[in-house]
């Protein structure tokens, strides 16, 4: 496959694994075209997922996807790495050295060659300069944080339910900083979590003994998401226990406490921090490619960089215009999903010489969930472009359809299938929650 063009895609999220998987079929498989997937990690989870996994809802291990296993399967090649640099007029991206869990190196810095090259490398959270935020705030921009997150979880509770034990009442505060979606559904995993764990022998504290506050700059929480749905939520969140704190922006983290702007302090033994997202820092340093202030490389419709033809992104890390409202295409799973579709064409068009496919965001709507205890939506039609307020089991199956969707995007309607049924034994035989 020497002389076939060679694409490679630097990031193996939801976007660029859907992409290299769809790329593979189309071109992988005839030879048509070499196709690499470059990624700092070697398995993929789902990362609208990492909640459940930080609160222990989700076994990580039965939900990954091993990229080499994957790349076999559908025809195209995996490189393990983090970009850190990138050579245009070569045609090459920068690969730092891969090393292991003690700092050894495996594989050292390395350079692959491109003639056309995806960058989909998703995006880290914000936290807008605040101090003492990245040395008090736990953060869940990756499995490994998540899982991190789980083992500080358990630990805190095994240790203040000691405590319980020994006759000192004891509470456990946790702060969750930002109420978009994945801080509204981890308030709600973590008091499931807190409801849970009695039953597994932690039953000297009491739910109402985990208090759960979520903080959020704006008015109301969801503040991107329609009025009702906000409204719903927050209904929902206070129902489960949960403090709600709207229109205070964080002022300052400090260990065991968060002041808010107008100098009230709320204790925080675990604080999470969940407001607002940039793209990484390294795309604002990539050999002349425009990106904006939050780090996002500017693409037109084709999903093309401004400054290079040859050089695509999408997902989180692109700023795509949307003609219609003037504004950006939002971050999100479903804008990602909707984008490889989009490129995998265009890139398959491009082999056959012809036109670009112009991306076109369809907002098919919003599904918030609260653990086991229901799930909140609306989903804009598609003629009225009006949207359908949902609840409940109809909300609650919308909401699986779309990791099921993902899944069949990666493995096919058997596949997942058979996935499906694994994960129906996995939770008779198991218990609800990971407990290590």
């Amino acid at each position: 496959m020497n002389n076939v063009p060679h694409i490679v895609v630097v990031g193996g999220g939801a976007g660029g694994l859907e992409l290299v998987t769809r790329l593979g079929h189309k071109l992988g498989r005839r030879q048509r075209a070499r196709i690499t997937l470059v990624d700092a990690t070697q398995t993929h989870v789902w990362k609208p997922l990492l909640h459940e996994v930080a609160a222990g809802s989700l076994d990580a291990n039965a939900n990954e996807v091993s990229f080499r296993a994957h790349a076999r399967r559908h025809h195209y090649e995996f490189q393990p790495g983090r970009m850190a640099g990138l050579d245009r007029q070569a045609q090459e991206i920068v690969l730092q050295a891969f090393v292991d869990t003690n700092g050894a190196e495996v594989v050292p810095e390395r350079r692959i060659p491109y003639d056309t090259l995806v960058l989909a490398v998703g995006s880290t959270a914000n936290d807008f300069g605040t101090p003492g935020a990245r040395e008090h705030c736990l953060f869940l921009d990756s499995l490994t944080e998540a899982r991190r997150f789980h083992g500080l979880l358990l630990n805190a509770f095994l240790r203040k339910n000691y405590l319980a034990q020994a006759g000192t009442a004891q509470t456990l505060d946790i702060s969750i900083i930002g109420a978009g979606a994945t801080g509204v559904e981890l308030a709600a995993e973590l008091r499931l979590a807190s409801r849970e764990l009695p039953v597994y022998g932690m039953n000297n504290l009491k739910p109402d003994d985990i208090r759960i506050s979520v903080i959020e700059a704006a008015d109301r929480i969801l503040p991107a998401l329609p009025q009702r749905l906000s409204e719903a939520a927050t209904r929902q969140l206070k129902r489960l226990g949960v403090h709600v704190v709207t229109g205070q922006p964080v002022k300052e983290v400090r260990e065991q406490l968060v002041v808010l702007r107008d100098d009230q302090t709320i204790q925080s033994e675990m604080t999470i921090w969940a407001a607002g997202i940039k793209a990484p820092a390294f795309l604002a340093d990539l050999d002349g490619l425009e990106t904006n202030r939050g780090n996002q490389l500017v693409v037109n419709q084709t999903l093309q960089t401004s400054q290079d033809d040859r050089i695509y992104a999408f997902g989180d890390c692109a700023a795509c215009p949307q003609p219609e409202t003037g504004r950006t295409v939002p971050p999100r799973a479903q804008a990602a999903h909707q984008q490889a579709d989009a490129l995998a064409a265009t890139l398959v068009n491009q082999l056959a010489g012809k036109a670009a496919v112009p991306f076109i965001y369809r907002d098919y709507g919003s599904l918030i969930n609260f653990s086991r205890y229901t799930t909140v939506g609306n989903l804009m039609g598609n003629l009225s472009g009006r949207s359908l307020f949902i609840e409940g089991r109809v909300a609650r199956l919308f909401y699986l359809s779309l990791y099921r969707m993902h899944q069949v995007a990666l493995h096919g309607f058997l596949r997942t299938g058979v996935i499906w049924l694994m994960d129906r034994i996995s939770r008779a035989m198991h218990p609800r929650l990971k407990l290590h």
